[in-house]
């Protein structure tokens, strides 16, 4: 099960994500593997603020900035401007509750 951060990052090194968690942070897990097409279509569906950051994310990762932009608004998140890895870090643990 993950509970943190720091468990979400272990679980990195299984092959499908952990039970338990919601689509967006499975999206999320997916992304961290590489699998961004994957990680999109999970993310794509679903509502609400996280999944739009998340989305934001996604469209940053991709380098479709214009299309990011439009996903943060939604989400009422500012534009990232600090490495993804950072961001991706952040986005985790704010939907982790951390």
């Amino acid at each position: 099960m993950v509970v943190s951060v720091d468990d979400f990052k272990t679980s990195l090194a299984g092959d499908a994500p952990a039970t338990g968690l919601t689509p967006v942070l499975t999206g999320l897990w997916w992304l961290a593997k590489g699998d961004w097409d994957r990680a999109h279509g999970i993310i794509q569906d679903e509502t609400g603020r996280d999944a739009a950051w998340a989305h934001a994310h996604l469209h940053r990762v991709e380098g479709d900035l214009g299309n990011a932009a439009y996903w943060y608004r939604q989400a009422g998140q500012p534009v990232a401007t600090d490495a993804l890895d950072i961001e991706f870090e952040r986005i985790v643990s704010a939907l982790m509750g951390s």
